[in-house]
């Protein structure tokens, strides 16, 4: 007998959708099968008329568990996890202290298991400071590496220790390193000086308003920063994460590298697709982000390389704030913090996308779904319904549309969550399930799942 069988759903298999159930037995799924032809089980979910889908793996993910827990814990974010149809995320290594030896690591995964209802994988922190924790990170099973190309943000020192690669000597030694490892090293790739160099002159003229944030960190900065991880990954042999690649000139570089047969992999997220410069002059530092928000023009463009396959994923970069942090920004928006959440939307915002016709919903999966879950060694673990795979499942119904409401979100920092308030979404979430057990169904989390997610790992 199966523990549960979701049936007459059109099914996301190899790559399309057709009519199929699934049968799960034990947190893995064992039968894929015609309609009808499932044995009979514990629980059976029909899912006539809406869509079945593999878990969504988000690959850029910030809790703030330790340190600020006030911010965002790993047990309330992923109920936010679980309502936006993502079952595993990779969470990335801002936190106090963030995570560049096994030490550290362990702690966090034992904080995580505790709270967590969705499963998970950690990024190792590779950053100028302590390069020889490097490798050996690696054998404790982290899914790949993280450095940032400037220094801590004012006031975060502690936020970013051990992970920030500020000068040329440190990011290569970090690549060198990472390179022994076989994984990926992402960068946050900001020029460093002239994205500081850009703020003191800003300051020093009395610039202290919304846009001065974008006129801060105009797109040579995130342009220039790409084209050197580029050079220094080729040098070494590193495979390169390019993380929320927010620019078209940022964009083909790395498709050109992508060309020559370098070993890349690119992200963008929702924010940078959907929004332009416009949103920071209405909503100031709730709509602050690194790198910044650009014109509509570079928002557009962007979309050329969803098409053509640049483009490997799609990650929220969802980043917790009190609304207190962001209220500093009201009178100088350099003292905001950057970001806001969206692992809750990240999927509803793209299969919104999808029915206007801007990419299939076949791309959606892959972007969210099956890729994050190739290229970081996970597959097929996660990003698949078949035999085998973790019973993670994701039924949407695209009948139902659902107006983004703040207030609605499971995240913590839901105050700070302006900038989709009010949008039409093209689907509603009824059903998210993590190992075969339902964690998130009709609006409503299951509270009691809080310490289900697993501690996912790479299977290299």
């Amino acid at each position: 007998m199966l523990d549960l069988a979701i049936i007459n759903g059109l099914t996301y298999v190899e790559g399309g959708f057709r009519k199929a159930d699934i049968g799960i037995k034990a947190g893995k799924i064992v039968m894929v099968a015609e309609p009808g032809c499932l044995p009979e089980a514990v629980r059976t979910i029909d899912a006539v008329g809406k869509h079945v889908i593999p878990g969504g793996v988000d690959t850029h993910v910030h809790y703030r568990d330790p340190g600020h827990a006030e911010r965002e814990t790993f047990q309330v974010g992923t109920r936010a996890a679980a309502a936006g149809g993502c079952t595993t995320f990779f969470e990335h290594p801002i936190s106090i202290p963030p995570q560049y030896n096994a030490e550290i690591l362990h702690s966090r995964v034992d904080l995580c298991k505790k709270g967590s209802c969705v499963d998970f994988a950690f990024f190792g922190a590779a950053g100028g400071e302590f390069p020889e924790e490097i490798e050996p990170l690696s054998h404790e099973g982290v899914i790949a590496y993280k450095t940032f190309l400037h220094e801590a943000p004012e006031g975060r020192d502690q936020e970013f220790k051990g992970l920030t690669s500020s000068n040329n000597a440190q990011l290569f030694r970090a690549l060198q390193e990472v390179a022994k490892t076989g994984l990926t090293l992402a960068a946050h790739a900001e020029d460093n000086e002239l994205v500081s160099g850009n703020i003191k002159r800003l300051r020093a003229e009395g610039r202290v308003d919304y846009m001065a944030h974008c006129e801060s960190r105009p797109p040579i900065t995130e342009i220039e920063a790409i084209a050197k991880m580029l050079r220094f990954g080729e040098e070494t042999g590193c495979p390169i994460e390019l993380v929320h690649v927010s620019t078209c000139g940022a964009m083909e570089l790395a498709r050109q590298a992508k060309m020559k047969g370098q070993k890349v992999l690119v992200e963008t997220c929702p924010h940078y697709l959907l929004l332009d410069d416009s949103y920071i002059k209405q909503y100031g530092p709730y709509a602050k982000c690194n790198p910044a928000l650009r014109n509509k023009e570079e928002a557009e463009g962007l979309w050329r390389y969803i098409e053509d396959g640049t483009v490997d994923f799609i990650g929220s970069d969802h980043s917790p704030f009190l609304v207190s942090e962001k209220e500093t920004g009201k009178e100088d928006i350099f003292k905001a913090p950057a970001g806001f959440p969206g692992i809750d939307l990240r999927l509803p915002l793209m299969v919104t996308e999808a029915k206007k016709g801007r990419l299939s919903l076949e791309k959606v999966v892959e972007l969210l779904c099956v890729n994050p879950a190739k290229l970081f060694h996970i597959f097929p673990q996660k990003g698949t319904l078949s035999a085998g795979a973790d019973g993670d499942v994701v039924i949407m119904d695209l009948s139902q549309e659902v107006i983004c409401r703040a207030a609605d979100s499971y995240s913590q920092a839901k105050g700070i969550s302006k900038v989709y308030e009010g949008w039409k979404l093209g689907c509603s979430i009824d059903c998210t399930v993590v190992r075969g057990r339902v964690v998130y169904e009709n609006g409503v989390v299951d509270e009691s799942a809080a310490g289900w997610g697993e501690f996912v790992k790479p299977v290299l």
